[in-house]
């Protein structure tokens, strides 16, 4: 069985066959999801979508993207939240400084105060981190009770390394299957096996041979392929090995 870590299947794309692929996710031996959040409203979809499926967990938080939005009546909105029973981390929170919109002086606060919030609901967190891993890391040091997944992993060896010995988990996406993806590779060669997680990353980020394409869970097992490769184990057993992975970061 496959656990896709990383999904955004409320997303507009998939209104028109989200059922068809849910119905189709058995025989593709997808069996749970995690449906992450990036604002408030696509938060509250993703509870709305693990109350209607079974196989489906739900996090919720504010995505770099939306961290002007977080102030502290959205961070009580999280709280309420996260007092269900079907939501099982706070993400996806972080930096991205690749745009830098919002500047990273409204980025930092936005991303403290959701550490802050999943030290004090002792939930794990789901972190987006993309060209601010200085500042990634000095924020998630001062937190050492806190710990997730980096998902859609773009860091170092030597990053992974230290957030390995701090009991993190790393998630990878289709980018693994790229070409162009030695950094991924790399990391991948090194890691622990319970350390991996899988992910889509969906409606982005698809794998080969399906690269520019829209994505959805059904290909993660594509993305376990490539690790199951790269440690020299069967897809089967990297699905099995991740899908433990990801119930025990996230206490299902």
């Amino acid at each position: 069985m496959y656990f896709d870590s990383h999904a955004h299947l409320d997303h507009p794309r998939f209104d028109a066959d989200r059922e068809e692929i849910f119905a189709q996710l058995p025989e593709r031996e997808v069996g749970l999801i995690m449906n992450v959040g990036c604002d408030l409203k696509s938060s509250l979809q993703s509870v709305a979508l693990a109350h209607k499926y079974p196989f489906v967990y739900a996090a919720v938080g504010s995505h770099p993207d939306d961290a002007a939005q977080l102030d502290e009546a959205r961070l009580a909105l999280y709280r309420q939240l996260c007092a269900d029973e079907r939501v099982k981390a706070i993400g996806e929170i972080g930096l991205d400084y690749h745009y830098e919109n919002p500047t990273r002086e409204v980025q930092l606060p936005a991303f403290r105060k959701q550490l802050e919030m999943a030290r004090e609901l002792d939930l794990p967190v789901i972190v987006h981190e993309r060209e601010a891993h200085a500042d990634g890391m000095e924020l998630i040091r001062q937190f050492p009770e806190v710990t997730g997944v980096f998902h859609c992993y773009s860091g170092s060896l030597e990053l992974a390394r230290e957030l390995v010995q701090r009991g993190w988990y790393i998630g990878f996406t289709g980018v693994v299957t790229f070409k162009n993806a030695r950094k991924a590779v790399e990391v991948a060669q090194w890691l622990p096996l319970d350390r991996i997680l899988i992910e889509t990353d969906c409606p982005y980020m698809a794998p080969e041979p399906h690269r520019g394409r829209r994505n959805d869970s059904r290909l993660v097992p594509l993305v376990a392929a490539k690790l199951a490769e790269i440690k020299g184990v069967t897809p089967e057993e990297m699905g099995e090995i991740t899908t433990e992975n990801a119930k025990r970061l996230f206490r299902i």
